[in-house]
């Protein structure tokens, strides 16, 4: 405090937002140490008094492919492009498992987390951030488990091919980040009011995935009618993408992943937009 002029100075002054679009990335800055808290504390709490712990990320996708591999590669014998079926599917696994977490996480930000929003101020943002970046462990120890698939088919038949397709990994992971955070958070504004959509998230998670190539390559869907309603979806290109800087095979269209990237765009400022309008009245509903 100012003495001489009976001023009071602070170091933070917390203000309402009165802009629709308030991106405030310098307060987000600001609180990074707490974004890396929530890191923490999202990884540590699930796998509190488990007994395997991380290593449900690796006993989850594989017993997934197991499963994958009797149902559509034995009995429905669908085709992976000349890709051996366990990498196939477990690098389907991966990639969706990423956008599956983030999209739920995401989508509960204010439900979950309404006991530490009432309490003390800090950008809410900050809290479906941290649950992307915190993903991203999980992401990266599946991928580990991927890599040594692809190491045991290098010798079995299928040998490895690197190329430079494996730098666009990185922004793969992010356009998918910005869509599940997007959706993420306008769902999470949602569920303040109308909790049908905490059930409905349930459903739309298990019908997407069958609706994105996880299972299928996009060349298996040339020629049918139903085509369209695939390409639609803004995460088809993604993981087509995704396997074919993998594995160098794969039908990607530059226009599809124009359309993924302005998908991801809108997602993300029209669901920050109400991520702020929600935030301001949240507590009185939650």
């Amino acid at each position: 405090m100012n003495t001489a002029e009976g001023l009071e100075e602070w170091d933070i002054e917390i203000k309402p937002k009165n802009k629709l679009f308030d991106l405030q990335f310098k307060e987000v800055w600001h609180y990074r140490d707490l974004m890396w808290l929530f890191v923490k504390r999202d990884f540590i709490a699930q796998f509190k008094q488990t007994i395997l712990g991380p290593l449900w990320h690796l006993v989850q996708p594989i017993l997934t492919t197991i499963m994958f591999l009797l149902v559509f590669g034995k009995i429905a014998k669908i085709p992976t492009d000349g890709i051996a079926p366990a990498a196939f599917y477990m690098s389907g696994l991966t990639i969706w498992g990423y956008f599956a977490s983030c999209f739920t996480g995401t989508s509960s930000t204010f439900t979950s987390n309404a006991g530490i929003f009432g309490k003390v101020y800090f950008p809410r943002i900050v809290t479906p951030i941290s649950i992307i970046l915190s993903n991203l462990v999980k992401f990266a120890i599946q991928f580990i488990l991927l890599i040594a698939i692809l190491l045991y088919y290098h010798f079995n038949g299928y040998p490895i091919q690197i190329s430079l397709n494996l730098l666009f990994l990185p922004a793969i992971l992010i356009i998918i980040a910005g869509i599940s955070l997007g959706l993420g958070i306008i769902f999470s504004s949602l569920t303040t009011k109308y909790r049908d959509f905490t059930v409905l998230l349930g459903f739309a998670i298990q019908l997407l995935m069958y609706a994105t190539p996880v299972i299928y390559p996009l060349s298996y869907l040339k020629g049918k009618s139903y085509k369209w309603i695939i390409d639609l979806n803004p995460l088809s290109s993604l993981v087509e993408a995704y396997r074919y800087c993998i594995f160098g095979k794969g039908l990607v269209e530059p226009y599809s992943l124009f359309y993924s990237v302005v998908f991801m765009l809108v997602s993300v400022s029209l669901g920050y937009v109400i991520f702020n309008r929600v935030e301001k009245t949240f507590m009185d509903t939650v």
